[in-house]
C-alpha cells in the first residue's frame, strides 16, 4: 500500500495576512518551527511565503525585512493536494508545477502542509 500525503504532512499552519512583514514572518516561523507561511486575504489562500524566499528574494537583493511585505515575496499561485492522494502523486505534482510545497486539503478545507523536506523522512509503515 502506497502511503498517503496525510500520513507525512505538517500539520502546523500558519495564515497571515499579505501585509505583515518579512521580519515579523520569520519571526513565528522560527517560533513555531515551521518552514512557510501561507497567504490569505478575504479568507482565500492567495500566496505562499517559505525561507528560501526570505534568502532569495529578500536578503539576496538587499531588502529590509521590516519594510518588506510578505506579499511581495510570496510565491504565487498556490498548489493544493488531498490528503488521501499518494505520496508518488504529491512527488510526481512538485515536480511538474517545480514547487516545493503543497497545501494539503480535505473536501477543500486546508489541513496541513507537504514539503519536497517531508518527503525525506522515513515513511511510516501503513500510513
Amino acid at each position: 500500500m502506497i502511503p498517503k500525503v496525510k500520513s507525512i504532512m505538517t500539520e502546523k499552519v500558519c495564515q497571515m495576512g499579505p501585509a505583515v512583514t518579512v521580519q515579523i514572518a520569520a519571526k513565528i516561523m522560527a517560533d513555531m518551527r515551521i518552514g512557510s507561511l501561507l497567504v490569505e486575504r478575504e479568507n482565500a489562500i492567495i500566496g505562499i511565503v517559505t525561507e528560501t524566499d526570505f534568502t532569495r528574494k529578500v536578503l539576496a537583493h538587499g531588502l529590509d525585512p521590516s519594510k518588506t511585505k510578505i506579499e511581495q515575496v510570496m510565491s504565487t499561485p498556490v498548489f493544493t493536494i488531498d490528503a488521501e492522494a499518494s505520496l508518488v502523486e504529491a512527488n510526481q505534482m512538485m515536480e511538474k508545477k517545480n514547487v516545493r510545497h503543497l497545501v494539503v486539503t480535505e473536501e477543500g478545507k486546508t489541513v496541513g502542509v507537504l514539503s519536497v523536506r517531508d518527503l525525506l523522512h522515513p515513511i511510516p509503515v501503513g500510513g
